[in-house]
C-alpha cells in the first residue's frame, strides 16, 4: 500500500550557489548536440557562443529551468557562473519523501568528481548516497563499483563524453541494497529524505578542445544541467495509496503558456485507521494496540484498533503498562470520558452517579446523578468520594436513617436530623417525628423486592469485568435481519462429495461476534473442538475466521449467527494463517449426530 511514484523535483525550485550572469552579462561557449550538426560535419563541429544575464528572461538560465517540464521545455537549462569548480545544487522538501532514483542530464561535460547526498533532518546533517569520479581511488579513496560491487563510488557516469546530454543516474534500490520490507527501519534509513543535494567538485573539458580553438577557454568553464529528475513518492508507512491532491496542476508557473507541472504532495490520505501527514500514528480513537507500519513483506496492513470507549470519548491513548497487564491484548485508555463516566474504557460511572440498568452502556443517559437527601446521607463512607452505590444508586445513610435516598428514619427510630435518627425508647415502634411510642404492630414501609444495602457488605473494589457493557450493535446475521440476508448454503452430501472438497479444517465453534471491516468481514469464534486441521494451527480458544462472501447489508454468507454453535468445514490461507469460509464451505448448526457423522467420514472415508 504505497502512493504512486512521481517526479519530486517537479514544481519545486532548487537552490544553487551561482548562476550564469547573476552580476552582469557573461559570454559563454558550448559544443552543440551531435544531432543538430550536418551529417557531413567532421569531429565535434564548431563551438557556439551566446550570452547570459539573470535579469534578461531570454538570456537567463535559472535553477528552476532544471525542474520544469522537460517535455514542454526540452532545451531549457541552468548554468553556473564561469570559472567555478565547486558548485552546490540543493532541493529542499517541505516534508519527508521516499526516494527511488535520481537522473541529472548535463548540458556541459559531466563533472570529473561529484557527490549525491541526502538529509533526513531538514538539512541539519548530511549523508552520502553515492560518489562519482573518473578515478574513485584517487579522488575519494574508495574502490570503483565496476570492480567491487556495492562500493559507494562509481566511474560509470563521469566520462567527459558525450560533451552534452550526458546522464548521471543513481538508483536507491539496486543489487547491492535489496530490501524485503520497504517500511522497515532499514528501508526508511536508506530511502527517506527531506533534502537532496549534488556537490559538483571538479569540472572537466570536452575532448573537442584542440589546438585550433579560437574561443577563450574560460568561456567553456562552467557547469550546465538540462534536467534534474528526482523520482519518489509520498512517505506513508504502508498505510496510504495516494497523497492529498497527488496531481496538482500549477498552470502558469512555467514560462510556456498552457504548460502545467504535476507536483507530488507530501500529505498522505491515510487508511487502516491511521493519521498524520505520513500515517505515522493511529487515529484519535484507535490506539488500543501499538501503531505499526504496514508490513511490505507479508502484506499485513497492521491496522490500528479502536478503543472500547462505549461512545463516551472522542479519543484514547496507548498505555504500555495497561497493554502488558492485559497480556498484550488491549492497551487503549480513553481520554476525557463524557456523560459522567470514567475508567480506562469509560465503563463505570463517576463518583456521585450510578448506573441506570435500563439504559445501554453506550447511552449518554447511562449514568444518573445520586439523589441523596443531604441531611440524611453520610458524608464519609468507606470510599469518601461515593455519594451513592455506583450500581444500585442507593445512598449511604447516617445512623438510623433509611430509604434509597436516606430521606426517612428506619423503623424503630425517630427524630430525622443532622445526626441521623435516634432509636425509639419503646418496646415497639414509635412516631418518627415525635418519638411517641405506638401500641400497634410495627409497620415496615419497605417496597416489595426492595433492599437497603448494608454498608459493611458493600464491596470496596469493583471488578472491571462486572462493568463490561454488551455492545448490542456488533455482529450482523441473517437471524437478526432475516429480511435482508439470503444465502445459498452447502449441504452435507455423500462421503465422496465431502472428501472431494478437501477441506483444510473441520471444527466445532461458537460464533461470538461478526464485524464488517470495510474491505473484509471478520467473525470471532470460540473453537470448542478440532476435528481436522491443516497447516494453520488451531487451538481450542477464541480466534477469527474470514468469510469471503459478505454483503454491504450486514450479512455474512454462509449464515453465522452470534451465540450459535456450528460445524464449520472450510479452507485456509497458510500464508497469512487465516481460516476462510466461503460458499463451498460446510456450515451447519452443531448437532451431536452430525459431528459423529463427519468424524466417521474423516476417520474412514477420506483416504
Amino acid at each position: 500500500c504505497n502512493p504512486p511514484v512521481g517526479n519530486l523535483a517537479a514544481g519545486r525550485t532548487p537552490v544553487t550557489t551561482t548562476m550564469c550572469g547573476q552580476n552582469s552579462t557573461e559570454l559563454f561557449c558550448f559544443y552543440p548536440e551531435q544531432n543538430l550538426l550536418h551529417h557531413l560535419s567532421p569531429g565535434c563541429g564548431q563551438p557556439r557562443c551566446s550570452k547570459c544575464n539573470t535579469n534578461q528572461p531570454d538570456n537567463s538560465h535559472l535553477p528552476a529551468d532544471m525542474t520544469d517540464d522537460f517535455f514542454a521545455n526540452p532545451i531549457s537549462w541552468w548554468q553556473s557562473a564561469q570559472g567555478v569548480h565547486r558548485e552546490e545544487i540543493r532541493l529542499d522538501f517541505e516534508t519527508e519523501f521516499y526516494l527511488t532514483h535520481v537522473i541529472a542530464v548535463f548540458k556541459s561535460p559531466r563533472p570529473a568528481a561529484m557527490v549525491l547526498e541526502r538529509s533526513q533532518d531538514y538539512g541539519q546533517t548530511w549523508r552520502p548516497y553515492k560518489y562519482f569520479s573518473v578515478n574513485c581511488t584517487a579522488t575519494f579513496g574508495l574502490q570503483d563499483d565496476l570492480i567491487e560491487e556495492g562500493s559507494m563510488c562509481t566511474s560509470r557516469y563521469s566520462d567527459a563524453v558525450p560533451c552534452t546530454r550526458g546522464e548521471v543516474i543513481y538508483r536507491a534500490l539496486g543489487p547491492a541494497n535489496k530490501i524485503e520490507d520497504p517500511y522497515s527501519p532499514e528501508a526508511q534509513d536508506l530511502l527517506k529524505l527531506t533534502n537532496l543535494r549534488l556537490l559538483l567538485l571538479k569540472r572537466q573539458e570536452c575532448p573537442c578542445h584542440g589546438s585550433g580553438l579560437v574561443e577563450k577557454p574560460q568561456r567553456f568553464a562552467h557547469y550546465a544541467i538540462y534536467d534534474l529528475i528526482i523520482r519518489g513518492s509520498c512517505f506513508c508507512n504502508g498505510h496510504a495509496e495516494e497523497s492529498t491532491h497527488f496531481i496538482s496542476r500549477l498552470c502558469g508557473f512555467p514560462r510556456e503558456p498552457g504548460s502545467c507541472v504535476g507536483i507530488v504532495h507530501g500529505k498522505c490520505v491515510c487508511r487502516h485507521n491511521t493519521a498524520g501527514d505520513h500515517c505515522e500514528k493511529c487515529a484519535p480513537l484507535y490506539n488500543d494496540q501499538p501503531w505499526k507500519p504496514g508490513d511490505g513483506k507479508t502484506g499485513a496492513p497492521n491496522e490500528c484498533r479502536k478503543c472500547r470507549c462505549h461512545n463516551h470519548a472522542e479519543s484514547c491513548h496507548f498505555d504500555l503498562s495497561v497493554w502488558l497487564a492485559s497480556g498484550k491484548r488491549s492497551g487503549g485508555v480513553c481520554d476525557n470520558c463524557r456523560h459522567n463516566t470514567e475508567g480506562h474504557r469509560c465503563q463505570r460511572c463517576k463518583p456521585g452517579f450510578y448506573r441506570d440498568r435500563e439504559q445501554p452502556l453506550s447511552s449518554p443517559e447511562v449514568c444518573k446523578p445520586c439523589a441523596c437527601q443531604p441531611m440524611g446521607s453520610a458524608n464519609t463512607t468507606f470510599s469518601s468520594s461515593w455519594r451513592c452505590h455506583p450500581r444500585t444508586g442507593f445512598c449511604y445513610c447516617k445512623p438510623g436513617v433509611a430509604g434509597p435516598n436516606c430521606d426517612r428514619c428506619l423503623v424503630g427510630y425517630w427524630g430525622f436530623g443532622e445526626n441521623g435518627c435516634r432509636p425509639c425508647d419503646c418496646a415497639r415502634g414509635c412516631d418518627q417525628h415525635t418519638g411517641t411510642c405506638s401500641n400497634g404492630e410495627p409497620f415496615f414501609n419497605i417496597p416489595i423486592g426492595g433492599r437497603i444495602p448494608d454498608l459493611v457488605q458493600t464491596p470496596t473494589n469493583e471488578s472491571e469485568e462486572e462493568w463490561t457493557w454488551n455492545d448490542h450493535e456488533q455482529g450482523f446475521s441473517a437471524l437478526r435481519h432475516p429480511e435482508k440476508c439470503v444465502c445459498k448454503e452447502k449441504v452435507l452430501g455423500s462421503v465422496s462429495d465431502f472428501c472431494q472438497m478437501k477441506y483444510a479444517y473441520v471444527i466445532k465453534a461458537r460464533i461470538l461476534s461478526a464485524h464488517d471491516k470495510g474491505t473484509h468481514a471478520e467473525v470471532v469464534v470460540k473453537v470448542k473442538k478440532v476435528l481436522k486441521s491443516g497447516k494453520v494451527k488451531i487451538a481450542r480458544s477464541n480466534r477469527s475466521i474470514y468469510p469471503e462472501s459478505w454483503t454491504n447489508r450486514g450479512c455474512t454468507c454462509p449464515i453465522l449467527n452470534p451465540g450459535t454453535d456450528y460445524l464449520i468445514a472450510g479452507q485456509e490461507d497458510s500464508r497469512t494463517g487465516k481460516l476462510l469460509v466461503n460458499m463451498n464451505s460446510l456450515v451447519k448448526p452443531w448437532k451431536a449426530h452430525l459431528g459423529k457423522q463427519v468424524s466417521d467420514i474423516l476417520r474412514t472415508g477420506c483416504k
